[in-house]
């Protein structure tokens, strides 16, 4: 039982930990507006700022599909070097007026992380995700690979957001 409870208090603190701020500018971030279901479905992650949870990951993918209660489920799964998966599960809800994309996340009880959706494709065929305090953010893509000039699109929008592109970590799937 005291293996547990110290077992447990040391993940709560690891998850606490302090994330290296990436973003330098002043102005606050923009919020795309987001319709739910053309949300929904699987996104792919084409490059992420460095954080504690997905240490290891080569690549990572997320699905969110709308749950009876009205909340989102949410189903991430990181693939390591050697082929082998992780998967988390936990559950979205949004908090943003009207058709804001701001949403609430929690992946451990009632701990809830900002999820902000700050630019999309009208196609809904991509996505920049990031939080207020500019310490996470992740280029998500619907296709499993982007071109060259994606990514240069991406790093030029991630740029335009304040953030330091050179700290982003490509994903080569």
């Amino acid at each position: 039982m005291r293996h547990t409870i110290l077992l447990s208090a040391l993940m709560l603190l690891a998850a606490c930990a302090s994330q290296p701020v990436n973003r330098t500018a002043a102005n606050p971030l923009p919020v795309a507006s987001v319709e739910t279901e053309r949300y929904l479905g699987v996104w792919r992650e084409a490059a992420r700022l460095p954080n504690g949870f997905e240490r290891g990951c080569v690549g990572a993918s997320a699905e969110y599909r709308l749950r009876q209660d009205g909340f989102i489920s949410v189903h991430n799964v990181c693939t390591r070097i050697d082929g082998s998966t992780r998967d988390a599960m936990g559950r979205a809800r949004r908090v943003g007026v009207g058709d804001e994309g701001k949403l609430k996340v929690s992946f451990f009880g009632p701990f809830w992380g900002d999820y902000w959706v700050l630019e999309r494709a009208e196609d809904y065929s991509w996505s920049i995700v990031g939080e207020p305090s500019g310490r996470y953010l992740w280029v998500l893509a619907r296709a499993e690979r982007i071109t060259p000039e994606e990514r240069a699109m991406f790093e030029a929008r991630v740029r335009g957001l304040g953030y330091d592109v050179s700290a982003l970590v490509w994903n080569e799937q």
